[in-house]
């Protein structure tokens, strides 16, 4: 697809009186949804934004934020979207060196780096010519080692993404897509650009309970535990199609969720290539898929690597984009893999493993193996330091009610080898579990050594 014009503004001109927008019971047409966007990005004008301006957008998710996003867009900004919950001290080292111009936080309107949102009355529309090369976004990598990235995306490299996804999954302008993952993760935005790609329906809901918030929605990306509880509801459900990711998916999850008639998709996918570069329907099997059109992979010594339209320009840095790609062109992960047959499985990350008594240990090998036991719903095996065996493994679990360690322990007899076998068993946190789709295994590692 060849946008002639900003996407939303291609939308309201081929089909402007069709849903764009589902806010809650508001429903906004593509032709109401560009006269605000124009309105809001005219209020940004007035203020002294222009292309190519850098700005920090702090939010969660919320009409105001969508709008924000589109507007800030149609300015020809480029956003560095913020996790709310990131600490002041992170921010600090973070920010002097991703030239910024403004910042904007929602949902109250105080600023952060002195833009503010106008009353859309106080403001003539504005709009800068659509061009699908320049910078869109700047989104932090997890920052599993050091500080994190700026991976700075072009819009055509967003659309490719949508793209790809889209030639697997059936999403078109009647369906509607929650918007059930925050925009300040590279997730968030696949879906956001899979709506402007396909012209379909967004839906952006201010409910506490997923159930809820997926009334009436066709299509979602969810992780794990969000599907186990919209299951555990035994109500009729809307959803077709979910796309999941963030953590192992247990095959009991994907069979209850297809006996129910939703369609399951997962795969594989990086803030560097702008979400999902494999996928597949979910079948048990460990793969994770074949690449999507428009990427290419390949394994050097065990290592990952990609091509894609969708890869990012480079990692921002004072100013300058710092190249993604090695001398031979590639975009090496750090993911250990392997293909077979065209498909993809990735054994771990190349710096998770650890040793135990001289015994390397992935940890994601042996999530797989806890996570197929129809009882536990997340996973993770992270490293504790052990004086005998330098490290020894500990596995952080979220399980169902009526379900013990001891069962899961004696369950694993015979299907790990002893030195893989968790040596203490404990609850994961809820604290760990809130402000984004990945549970950072960073901070997993520090919160088992203080428990």
């Amino acid at each position: 697809m060849i946008f002639p014009d900003w996407p939303w503004r291609h939308w309201a001109d081929v089909r402007g009186t069709s849903v764009a927008l589902r806010l809650d019971d508001e429903l906004l047409t593509w032709k109401t949804l560009c006269q605000r966007v124009d309105a809001l990005a005219g209020g940004f004008r007035q203020q002294g934004l222009k292309e190519g301006d850098g700005v920090a957008l702090k939010a969660k998710n919320g009409p105001q934020t969508l709008l924000a996003w589109l507007a800030l867009w149609q300015c020809g900004a480029r956003i560095l979207p913020l996790n709310p919950q990131l600490p002041d001290s992170l921010l600090a080292q973070l920010l002097p060196s991703l030239t910024l111009s403004y910042g904007l936080t929602l949902p109250d309107g105080s600023s952060l780096l002195g833009l503010t949102p106008l009353r859309l009355a106080e403001a003539e529309p504005w709009r800068e010519t659509w061009l699908p090369s320049r910078f869109a976004s700047m989104t932090l990598t997890s920052g599993s080692t050091g500080l994190p990235k700026a991976a700075v995306h072009t819009c055509s490299a967003h659309l490719a993404s949508a793209a790809g996804v889209l030639a697997m999954m059936d999403y078109g302008q009647d369906d509607s897509w929650l918007l059930s993952l925050p925009l300040f993760h590279v997730s968030g935005q696949g879906i956001l650009w899979r709506w402007l790609y396909a012209g379909g329906q967004l839906v952006i809901s201010t409910a506490q309970s997923i159930n809820e918030a997926l009334r009436g929605c066709s299509h979602a990306s969810l992780v794990p535990t969000q599907l186990w509880r919209l299951l555990e509801k035994q109500e009729p459900l809307a959803l077709r199609e979910v796309l999941l990711g963030g953590a192992a998916i247990p095959v009991e999850l994907t069979q209850q969720a297809e006996a129910r008639g939703v369609r399951c998709w997962c795969g594989y996918g990086l803030t560097e290539l702008a979400s999902t570069v494999c996928a597949k329907r979910a079948d048990g099997q460990p793969d994770v898929g074949a690449p999507l059109p428009g990427r290419k992979v390949k394994i050097v010594d065990e290592e990952v690597w990609i091509q894609a339209d969708s890869l990012a320009s480079g990692y921002w840095r004072d100013g300058q984009l710092i190249p993604l790609v090695n001398e031979q062109g590639w975009f090496a992960t750090r993911d250990r893999g392997v293909l077979h047959s065209g498909r993809l499985t990735i054994v771990g990350r190349l710096d998770n493993q650890f040793f135990s008594g001289g015994e390397g240990i992935q940890p994601e090998e042996v999530e797989r193996v806890i996570a197929a036991h129809p009882a536990v719903q997340q996973v993770f095996v992270v490293p504790v330091f052990d004086v005998e065996f330098g490290q020894r493994p500990v596995a952080v679990v979220e399980i169902s009610a009526g379900c013990e360690f001891n069962d899961i322990a004696a369950w694993l007899d015979g299907k790990l080898p002893r030195f893989q076998r968790p040596v203490r068993w404990l609850t994961l946190p809820q604290e760990l579990k809130q402000g984004g789709i990945k549970i950072s295994r960073r901070r997993l590692i520090e919160w088992v050594a203080g428990a």
